[in-house]
This record gives structure tokens, sequence and C-alpha cells, in this order.
């Protein structure tokens, strides 16, 4: 497995070239065609001109934000790891290269990398209670992937997957689904608690994903960067789009609604963006880092995806992405400042603030509880 060139691919075009320079910086370079015909894969960082772009090696080691939004995370990078480990495969031996040939044609959006290592087999459809013990044993480091485990399966089923949590990818009838599973770290009930977060963000006004409760304890949504038919869509993170290290807390929301104004250059975007703000600030998701956010695009128009991976932090944790420089004790005042930054109203700004509230208002007297805010 030793990778020197990758071609990218959208919907069966190519769109460019990767290679690594001797540095093990990334370069990458439109193909002709592409550049006649496609558009920006990262509109501020990889402009659509005819020239070899290369990395920087900060912040995410010599690799472009949008191809990093490709590789797995924290609990898919542990399977690829241990299935190339099953094979005999150093893991610290393959280049990102290598790593992006994995994902293949499996990866979050449409981006798709030949030639692929075809990990890819069979597997047998286990149901979700038996994954999540072999997660379990995972986690506790008490097994190895071996061929005949149903631990193989959860590479093939989750080994592109981003974000921390353990996570599969299964289709059904309805579509492609994501399902995601208890971290060591989470409470028993995290799926639960999950799910209700997105009633309650649905019911707040904010744009959230099909979503449901499998065997009432595993929380799940509907892929929104696959059509019903299956067709893939061009997705891409803040993170990816700003270069911006979604471990650091490197960005505040003033940046974020500039982001969705100059991508989408629509305002109806921005208030939603601001709409978010404004729920994971009352809800206290502290997890609210860039690569928490995304943006679509169908071929004419960017907007902002659905809302996702939103939760509610225990105790008192800064933001990873600030509210008028402030990751804590953030007030109304704070909230209003960011808006006028970006050319909201003090109507616009407070109309929502309002329905917000009132949502949450209504959730805790339904359901007893009270919202943090």
């Amino acid at each position: 497995m030793q990778n020197k060139m990758l071609i990218v691919k959208y919907h069966g075009s190519i769109v460019g070239r990767l290679a690594l320079t001797p540095d093990n910086l990334m370069a990458f370079e439109y193909d002709a065609g592409w550049l006649e015909n496609g558009f920006s894969i990262s509109p501020f960082k990889l402009p659509l001109e005819k020239k070899v772009f290369i990395a920087n090696r900060d912040p995410f080691d010599g690799v472009f934000g949008v191809f990093n939004d490709c590789l797995p995370d924290n609990w898919g990078k542990l399977l690829v790891n241990r299935e190339l480990q099953r094979r005999g495969i150093a893991p610290n031996s393959i280049s990102v290269l290598d790593r992006l040939a994995i994902v293949g044609k499996n990866g979050p959006g449409a981006l798709e990398f030949e030639p692929s290592e075809d990990f890819a087999q069979e597997y047998k459809d286990s149901d979700l209670d038996t994954i999540a013990n072999e997660i379990n044993k995972i986690i506790d480091d008490a097994t190895v992937i071996t061929e005949d485990s149903v631990t193989e399966e959860l590479f093939r089923i989750g080994g592109s997957s981003g974000g921390t949590r353990p996570k599969i990818f299964r289709k059904f009838e309805d579509g492609d689904w994501i399902i995601k599973f208890r971290a060591a770290v989470d409470p028993a009930d995290i799926g639960k608690k999950e799910f209700d977060i997105m009633e309650l963000a649905q019911k707040a006004g904010l744009e959230a994903p099909e979503h449901k409760l499998f065997n009432n304890k595993y929380f799940g949504v509907k892929r929104f960067d696959r059509k019903p038919n299956g067709e893939k869509v061009f997705m891409i993170s803040a993170s990816g789009l700003l270069d911006a290290d979604h471990n650091q807390p490197v960005l505040d929301y003033t940046d974020l609604l500039s982001l969705t104004a100059k991508l989408t250059r629509n305002m109806v975007e921005v208030e939603k963006m601001f709409r978010l703000m404004v729920f994971n600030v009352w809800i206290n998701n502290t997890d609210d880092h860039a690569k928490n956010f995304a943006f679509l695009y169908d071929g004419k128009d960017w907007k902002l995806s659905p809302a996702f991976d939103l939760t509610q932090t225990v105790g008192t944790w800064e933001h990873a992405t600030s509210v008028n420089h402030k990751g804590t004790n953030i007030t109304g005042a704070d909230t209003l400042a960011v808006a006028h930054k970006i050319g909201l109203t003090d109507k616009q700004a407070g109309d929502i603030m309002l329905e917000v509230k009132d949502a949450i208002d209504q959730w805790d007297e339904q359901h007893g509880t009270k919202t943090k805010r």
C-alpha cells in the first residue's frame, strides 16, 4: 500500500489529483475538464484555478481541510488501524493518501478516491445489540479484529465514520442512516438524550434531519449527504472550509455567521446559523466545534446543513466556538452583539431568540425538566 497519487472524483467525473511533496505536504491540482465545468470544492482554500496547490503543515499535518473532512475521526480511525493490524500492516507505515484510498467511495459527502483499497467484503447484518456489545469489547480493548468476528463487520459499516462516538452506516428501505452507540464516557441513556435534544431542536425551529430511536436506545439520523435515490451530496464542514482545527477553540460564532454569509450569499441561511448558535448556548452544547457545522452544495447553491451532533453538556465547560469572544457566562447582550456584527437587526435576532426560548420553556414544562440557559 504505497499510493503515489490519487484521483479525486465527484459523481464519476474527475475533480483533480492528489500527491505528496517530499516533505509530506499534500499537493492538489484540478483536472482541466473540471476547471471548465466544475466548481470549487473548497472556495476559500482551493479556488477554481489552474495551479498546483500545496497544503500548509498546520493545522492538519499537511492535509487540506476538505480532504481532512473525508478521513475518519477517532472511532473510525481506531477501526481502520485494527483492520490494518489484522492484515499485518503497521498503521504508522501508511501515508494519508493510503488512508484516503481506504476511504475510497465510502466517505462522507460526495468525494471519492481512486485507486481505492478494497477492504470491503460481504458481512452479516448483525442486530444492533450484538454490535453494541462488540463495540464495548473494542472500547475495553478486550478483543481484536479477527477474520470471522463481528468486529470485522464494524470496520465495513463504520470504518469511514467521523466523530468520537461509535457509529455505523446502515441502509434501510427509506434510505441511508447513521446509528450511534454509547462511548465509554457516555451515560447509559445517551441515545435517548440525543434523541430528545434533536426533538427539542426541531421544536425550536432548527432544521433537523429525520431521526429516530432504534431499539428504544440507539440514536439514528437519516444521512443528509445522501438523496433518497442514493445520489451523494457534496458536503464540507466549517473546519474543512477554513482549515480550522476542530480540536482547538479557534472560532467565534461571528466567524461562522460571516462564513455562512460569504458562502451562501443568503441571509436566510445566516439566520439559520444564528438560530443554531442561540440553541447551542441555551442548551449548553459546548461541543460546538468547527467540524459540527457543515454546508451542502447542490451544483448551484450552497446552504447550511441540517443540525447534527447536538448534545447538552453536564457541568461548566467552555464552548468550543465562542460567542462575542466568550466561552462561558454568555449573555443575551453577547448574542445580540454577534447578530449586529453580521447585519441582523434587533428584531430579527430578538424574534429568533424568543422562539428558541419559548420552545425550551414549553419543553421543560411538558417534561418536568429545567434546561440550563
